[in-house]
């Protein structure tokens, strides 16, 4: 099978793709696309739970620890301890991580937009369908070997 007729070709070319995009007009304002996202999965006035935040964006805490710890050095984030839950750290927006949060869902949007007035509705949808089985199957995958 040649690469391009497997599905997960399509699925890496397409996300690289979108990853380039993302970071090239990212890098315009200061972020990168995964800063852009993560400011896409906070809450404006009561901020995000810390360990809500990687499961939203299918990461690793891990991998979002890093990312946090950049955004709070470059003014975007800051932590702040739960009111009603000592235990728990809540993510907020700073003025300035509200600022670049704006700028992200534009430019979602904008995308967006545009992809949706060049595809026609039919399509798009057949492709969230088939996107989401595909989804569902990759779950399942290990349990059929």
């Amino acid at each position: 099978m040649k690469p391009n007729e497997t599905v997960d070709y399509h699925i890496k070319v397409n996300w690289h793709a979108l990853t380039n995009l993302y970071n090239g007009i990212a890098a315009e304002h200061g972020l990168t696309q995964a800063t852009g996202f993560v400011l896409l999965n906070i809450e404006d006035y009561t901020g995000t739970p810390a360990t809500k935040i990687a499961p939203l964006m299918g990461m690793k805490a891990t991998s979002l620890s890093r990312i946090l710890k950049n955004m709070e050095n470059s003014g975007l984030i800051e932590r702040k301890g739960d009111k009603s839950d000592g235990r728990m750290v809540r993510i907020h927006l700073t003025e300035e991580g509200v600022r670049k949060k704006q700028i992200a869902k534009q430019v979602v949007k904008d995308l967006n937009e545009y992809i949706i007035k060049n595809i026609p509705q039919k399509k798009l949808e057949t492709y969230f369908e088939v996107m989401g089985n595909i989804n569902d199957l990759i779950a399942n995958y290990k349990e059929t070997k």
